[in-house]
């Protein structure tokens, strides 16, 4: 298959809908096991770094791909190949999904894609981030229908290949008790309860790769009590039999996107890696493969390389490569503009009253994505590769700051992908 097909084939599927969807999304799938692109299951790597069977001094970093989903994931394969990285996750939230307008099938297509096209091969990691528990009835208590509704999310990203998976129920955590184990009780419940769902939906042979969360992110720093805690809830409730958690997500003092100033720039964020070493090596001794951190993107750059000092098995980053795209010189300034004024208008109800247009164009312009699809498509070719290029560059600094280059043949050592056609 050409080049030109290929990626026709990726903007078919996004932009087709019912049956049509499904049936591009099938040619794809066949195309990446025909090509060895193999959507896998990160678990048996994570449990073996817990028990320590494999290195602890490299990180992996879990990008979210919000917009120019197939462009980004072209610069994330192309730079992996020349870098032999193997220890890489493409995610995307329950949220982003919402307003990206990118379905778990869809999304994962596009990157099945876009790794054949650069030459990917081998072990392909695709996750499902922050399945969260967003509608709250009173604390500890989610409204009626939302666990359904995530659950239906996971039916639809396992059937999509989505083999890794991060429940959130970090919501439901109550403060107001002081036992440790009541605060965190909704918060495990639910996610072992979202665990066993997802247990029951694998494919022969699959694993799925399960994380939990015990602290809202933007909220206070996380606990070896709070983890203990969760764990020691979340494994009496696990179906006997299963495997449990691979990983736990933590609060360290980030937030996602960074703290914007009323300029529009970045404030400097503490970091707590020592709560972040503490705590990968309480998950280790639970038998996780470690913590997660989340909202890093924006993190100054000499913050990257104390990741894996930290011990921490995974970092989640995705607004800063948003940055790059939309305030790199070749990003169509009149859509930008358009982004912009659909914003003002769209979404003002999201605007708080103390935001300047800087701080709220930067904190909701990643809502416009979906809206935008179509047009952030269509961007020029040439336009769109001085924007990879920007992008590769990017990650590869990630990738060597992380220590995740020259990783592939040891994740292929431990991680064998089932083969399957739709």
């Amino acid at each position: 298959m050409t080049d030109k097909k290929i990626d026709q084939l990726a903007e078919k599927l996004a932009f087709s809908a019912g049956e049509g969807k499904n049936k591009v999304f099938k040619e794809i799938w066949n195309l990446g096991q025909e090509k060895n692109v193999l959507p896998a299951s990160i678990n048996d790597f994570y449990l073996a770094r817990g028990r320590e069977e494999i290195p602890l001094d490299f990180t992996v970093p879990a990008i979210n791909l919000r917009g120019m989903t197939y462009d980004m994931a072209r610069a994330v394969f192309k730079t992996a190949v020349q870098m032999k990285v193997g220890a890489l996750i493409l995610e995307l939230a329950r949220s982003e999904m919402g307003y990206t307008g990118q379905p778990p099938q869809e999304y994962a297509g596009v990157v099945i894609t876009a790794a054949v096209r650069e030459g990917f091969q081998g072990p392909l990691f695709i996750q499902g981030d922050h399945f969260q528990v967003k509608k709250i009835a009173r604390p500890g208590v989610p409204e009626k229908g939302e666990i359904e509704e995530i659950k239906e999310l996971i039916k639809q990203s396992v059937e999509a290949g989505f083999y890794n998976i991060d429940i959130d129920c970090s919501t439901l955590v109550d403060y107001s008790p002081q036992d440790i184990y009541q605060q965190q009780k909704a918060n495990f419940q639910y996610s072992a309860q979202l665990a066993n769902y997802t247990r029951s939906l694998e494919p022969q042979g699959v694993v799925v790769s399960l994380g939990g969360e015990i602290g809202h992110i933007g909220g206070k720093n996380s606990t070896e009590e709070e983890l203990i805690a969760y764990i020691k809830g979340f494994n009496q409730l696990l179906e006997k039999g299963k495997v449990g958690l691979s990983k736990v997500s933590i609060q360290t003092g980030t937030h996602h996107g960074g703290v914007v100033l009323p300029d529009g720039s970045l404030a400097d964020v503490s970091v707590d890696f020592d709560t972040l070493k503490r705590l990968a090596r309480t998950c280790r001794q639970l038998g996780m493969g470690g913590t997660v951190q989340h909202g890093a993107s924006t993190l100054p750059d000499d913050f990257f390389a104390q990741f894996p000092q930290s011990e921490a098995v995974e970092v989640h980053l995705a607004t800063g490569f948003q940055n790059i795209i939309m305030e790199h010189p070749k990003f169509p300034e009149e859509l930008l503009t358009e982004i912009y004024n659909w914003l003002d208008k769209e979404k003002k109800n999201e605007r708080k009253k103390d935001w300047t247009d800087e701080q709220f164009h930067y904190k909701l312009r990643k809502k416009a994505w979906g809206q935008f699809k179509k047009q952030a498509w269509s961007i020029k070719e040439e336009a769109k590769k001085e924007i990879r290029t920007a992008l590769e560059k990017r990650f590869a600094f990630m990738f060597t700051e992380l220590k995740v280059d020259k990783t592939k043949d040891l994740v292929t050592s431990w991680v064998k992908p089932v083969k399957m056609n739709k």
